[in-house]
């Protein structure tokens, strides 16, 4: 059963059917018994867990505390609260921790985001850890469920709060929506102590999946609605464990991940960036930092590339991905404080960024994303396509004589590179992008053009032509 499960880009997921006590039993006492072996000076025993709102959440967080007390951990409770509340007490307090949380995938499946002292885990701790599955078996002991503890939530308050000045959102109306998002009261906390004028909106007693790379028709139709309705200068929001952001601006548009990246670092004065090569060609174009590091797709990679980004020398670095949550590779000064590196997805830290660049700028949401080049995205999949087809078909891109005829309708090219699968630059600036997805069978196409309508004409192209490159099904 533990073999249907998978690490995704962020923590182990699956259906939630799967995550029984045992499974979940099992991967707790792995991991930490994957740390006290790596852990030469001697682990901390203590674990901190928290959980998302979704309706699994909080019985996972009772098997993984059950788990790691028969381990011989000490377990803090942090209750429901963000993902990077929990990262944040992690790091202040030097232990490992747990989520539990799907983030923006349904509420019939969950999963477990595994942290270390310095952060997230990254991909070769993924294979410690199976590794580690089977080797340590403990004794069950009895029902065990520690009392909540709200100073990681406090702590994590304090530094949202730490980012603009006092009452510096006065003038403001904006829109929360609240949904089934962990930071949904903790969010409208924060904007009316900076003295906005909040209206909470779309609230359920039901998890809702929010994916910020795909919303849906009922999200923009709230947001747009309540722009027209409250006159908004903006609705802001989180998917489920609040490690991605959404912000629409006051017609109710909201704004694409990969640009809040680029204003959020902006506004935190950042030197260097680091971001999938899913994000937008923006970031390049716009001409505000100085170096920009190109990453696979997932938390992980951007956290090497930040980590690689300091190992040169730089300084200021931020990262972020296509879906808006932003990581800090180094500490920044702000207002007189110290805003600490945190290596995981944050979604607050670039809502308070934005919306403190457009009241410094005194400008409109609107024309503040107008202040970066006008670059226009597409994206799409061929549902059903094995890995391993998928891979034959860019593995005969990199060939240069059959890219070069495969790409010739489009143009000459100017660069390529396989990332994370195959994306190409044509001359005229045009981009298109094949991966295949970590963990479903589908082929991922994106594009980029410097308008909508030949984005989408590079889409249908590319899905419709890397067809001919796939192998022919056997009879």
């Amino acid at each position: 059963m533990m073999s249907d499960l998978k690490f995704g880009t962020s923590g182990l997921r699956g259906l939630v059917s799967e995550l029984t006590d045992e499974v979940c039993r099992s991967y707790t006492i792995a991991f930490l018994s994957y740390l006290q072996k790596c852990d030469k000076q001697g682990l901390n025993k203590a674990l901190l867990v928290g959980y998302d709102l979704r309706s699994s959440s909080q019985s996972i967080a009772q098997a993984v505390m059950r788990a790691a007390k028969d381990f011989g951990f000490v377990v803090t409770n942090l209750g429901s609260l963000p993902t990077p509340a929990l990262a944040l007490a992690a790091k202040s307090q030097e232990c490992p921790a747990i989520m539990i949380t799907g983030s923006h995938i349904p509420d019939d499946r969950n999963g477990l985001k595994f942290y270390r002292s310095s952060g997230e885990i990254n991909k070769e701790d993924e294979k410690s850890i199976i590794a580690n599955l089977k080797t340590t078996i403990i004794p069950k002991n009895c029902h065990y469920v520690p009392e909540i503890d709200q100073t990681a939530l406090s702590n994590y308050r304090l530094r949202c709060l730490s980012i603009l000045p006092p009452k510096s959102l006065l003038g403001m109306r904006i829109g929360v929506y609240q949904h089934s998002s962990v930071a949904r009261d903790l969010l409208v906390d924060i904007l009316r102590t900076l003295a906005a004028d909040v209206i909470s909106i779309g609230r359920s007693d039901r998890f809702i999946a929010i994916d910020t790379e795909a919303l849906g028709e009922e999200d923009h139709r709230i947001a747009e609605n309540a722009c027209e309705k409250y006159r908004l200068d903006a609705v802001v929001s989180t998917d489920g464990d609040a490690d991605r952001p959404l912000i629409a601006n006051s017609d109710g548009a909201f704004i694409n991940g990969d640009l809040i990246g680029i204003l959020t670092a902006q506004f935190l004065g950042a030197k260097v960036v680091a971001t999938p090569v899913t994000s937008t060609a923006a970031v390049e174009r716009c001409g505000l930092f100085a170096k920009v590091y190109r990453c696979q797709v997932g938390s992980p990679y951007v956290i090497d590339a930040m980590q690689h980004a300091v190992a040169d020398g730089n300084d200021s670095v931020v990262g972020f991905e296509a879906n808006g949550g932003v990581l800090l590779g180094s500490n920044f000064n702000l207002n007189g404080h110290v805003v600490q590196a945190l290596a995981t997805r944050d979604a607050i830290l670039p809502i308070l960024c934005v919306l403190g660049l457009a009241k410094n700028r005194n400008m409109s949401l609107i024309k503040l994303r107008d202040t970066l080049p006008p670059v226009f995205t597409e994206s799409g999949r061929l549902q059903k396509i094995e890995v391993e087809n998928s891979h034959q078909a860019l593995e005969q891109l990199q060939n240069d004589k059959i890219r070069e005829r495969f790409f010739a309708q489009l143009g000459p090219m100017k660069q390529w590179d396989k990332i994370d699968g195959l994306r190409v630059i044509l001359k005229n600036g045009d981009t298109i992008h094949f991966r295949a997805s970590g963990n479903a069978p589908e082929l991922r196409c994106y594009s980029q053009s410097s308008n909508q309508e030949r984005a989408r004409f590079l889409l249908n192209w590319g899905l419709s032509a890397i067809k001919g490159l796939m192998p022919t099904p056997k009879t």
